[in-house]
């Protein structure tokens, strides 16, 4: 068949630079078969590097995540680095990966080209946290930081993020500098590596990580050996320094899933290793019933995100959303520090309960995009121009951080300052579901609710666009029997309530995704929000779907 759209020219031309030996052939079967739809899906344009860094489905091909891009991006940034950050080489770049497929290869691909270009690595061995490295490039005072993963992406899935100097991910208009530089780096077969470098030292971070983080504990008084706590890692690598956090806390009684426990890029018993989809508590529910837990806590994959459950007076759990996680753990942090000038950051779809209590508290509260890069940077932002001290950020996605150990979402001291609490109320036979039903009496009823539409492909993508620019183009002041403002932060649509609550539509930075997050606050929530799902649906055209 003839090549009329230049599509069988790119693959071999892609083919020609190809780094793997695996790729290679792979490659090389798809154009022997000429199998042009797996080839266009495979070449529908290079996969974009943005602030959330760079995602995608393992494989060979311009749109795939393998060797020949990491040694393409890793040369970009350590270009853009080398020019922006004083004494970037003697500094160096913390390098860390997580158990999924061929992370260990990039991690090594990654170094080789950072030491071939004169900079030091600091080496994180094996499969780690990512808010391990995060902490890694403050501790170290070094110029950057590279951890391979994909965090709760499904197993075909990996990434590779990137963490600026100030130990938080990166925002504009750093990403479009690294993105320049990549556009014209040299092909992946002519980029230098050095496999062995002494530029390369290995680093141990992890006591200096857990004393940090036992170092936010807040509430010495509480009894936590005789509390139980079930645990799952979901396959990743959050269990060695969750259980270690929690133990030199004084926690005795904790119960990890067994099959969970070690890092496995197939993710055997889960069909998505996200705490936020359905399944994903089903073994470590099994774990806390055999041992009567209270509490269950779940890292993702990559150790940044926590969910958890509580078991009501009942025996019955109850999984608690993001957002009650949030409001939980800003009530407890905000009861107790001692700063006094106390910062909370959050974003603008997560639940506006944290900001009314902000306010009642005298609190400083901003909020930001989506994305813990923003409320990273904003947090050090405010710190450093209105002299207050960031105590703790979240979003609803499952993502806290406290304190400014890490300056990213970290699952593993979240859970420790949740566990703390729940043993806390235990000791006065209540839990944390007692602690939120009187924080809905203070401040108000926030009820919240996600819907999301995977939309993949190209079709999927201009479906994405589609239903933003009805929404965008006929502005609603009225969604079902709510009075609304509507408003653009940002490409995120917001439609505030007048009776109280917010509606926010964005669509995904990382996954082919279309987000409606909903919050309203009062009596007749479920009603209420149904009604305004089906409104908003039909006028983004998604009603049918």
């Amino acid at each position: 068949m003839p090549d009329s759209d230049g599509l069988l020219a790119r693959a071999r031309a892609f083919l020609e630079q190809d780094v793997d030996p695996d790729d290679r052939a792979e490659l090389e079967s798809l154009l022997k078969a000429d199998d042009r739809e797996e080839l266009a899906a495979r070449f529908a344009g290079p996969l974009t590097f943005g602030t959330a860094g760079i995602r995608g489905i393992l494989g060979a091909g311009e749109s795939r995540m393998n060797r020949s891009l990491v040694l393409r991006v890793t040369h970009g940034l350590v270009s853009y680095l080398l020019e922006v950050v004083p004494d970037a080489a003697r500094r160096g770049i913390v390098i860390a990966r997580d158990g999924r497929h061929r992370s260990d290869v990039f991690q090594k691909d990654a170094a080789a080209v950072v030491t071939a270009l004169g900079v030091r690595v600091h080496w994180i061995e094996g499969p780690n946290p990512t808010p391990l490295l995060a902490f890694g490039v403050k501790q170290l005072g070094a110029a950057a930081g590279i951890v391979i993963t994909a965090s709760h992406n499904p197993p075909e899935y990996n990434g590779y993020k990137v963490y600026w100097e100030n130990g938080a991910q990166i925002i504009p208009p750093v990403d479009a500098g690294i993105a320049a530089a990549i556009a014209v780096a040299p092909p992946a077969n002519a980029i230098p590596r050095e496999e062995s470098s002494s530029l390369v030292a290995e680093v141990d971070l992890a006591d200096d990580y857990l004393d940090a983080v036992n170092g936010l504990a807040l509430s010495q008084e509480a009894d936590t050996s005789s509390f139980a706590v079930a645990y799952s890692a979901l396959h990743g690598v959050g269990q060695r320094l969750f259980l270690e956090a929690l133990g030199r806390r004084g926690f005795k009684k904790l119960f990890p899933v067994r099959e969970q426990g070690v890092p496995d890029g197939n993710f055997p018993t889960v069909r998505f290793p996200n705490p936020e989809e359905p399944g994903a508590f089903e073994l470590v529910l099994g774990e806390a019933e055999r041992h009567g837990c209270p509490l269950v806590l779940v890292n993702d994959p990559d150790a940044d995100r926590l969910g958890a459950a509580v078991r009501d007076g009942e025996g019955r759990y109850t999984a608690l959303s993001g957002n009650e996680i949030g409001v939980l753990l800003a009530s407890y942090i905000l009861a107790r520090t001692r700063e006094p000038k106390p910062l909370v950051v959050s974003t603008v779809v997560s639940s506006r309960m944290v900001e009314k209590m902000c306010t009642e508290l005298g609190v400083r509260y901003a909020d930001t995009l989506t994305g813990f890069k923003w409320i990273a940077n904003e947090a050090m932002r405010l710190e450093a121009t209105e002299g207050c001290r960031f105590v703790f950020g979240f979003e609803e996605a499952l993502g806290y951080t406290v304190g400014t150990v890490v300056r990213d979402k970290d699952g593993i001291s979240a859970g420790l300052l949740l566990a703390e609490m729940a043993a806390g109320l235990a000791e006065n036979g209540e839990t944390l579901l007692d602690e939120l039903e009187r924080l809905r009496e203070r401040y108000g009823r926030f009820v919240s609710r996600q819907k999301s539409f995977t939309l993949t492909g190209k079709e999927g993508a201009r479906a994405i666009e589609d239903a933003m620019r009805r929404l965008r183009d006929e502005p609603l002041e009225q969604i079902a029997s709510e009075r609304v403002r509507f408003h653009v932060k940002d490409g995120v649509l917001i439609y505030d309530l007048e009776a109280g609550g917010r509606i926010a539509v964005r669509p995904s930075g990382t996954e082919p995704k279309l987000k409606f997050y909903l919050e309203i606050v009062g009596a007749d929530a479920a009603s209420r929000l149904d009604a305004m799902e089906r409104d908003l649906l039909r006028v983004a055209g998604l009603d049918s779907l």
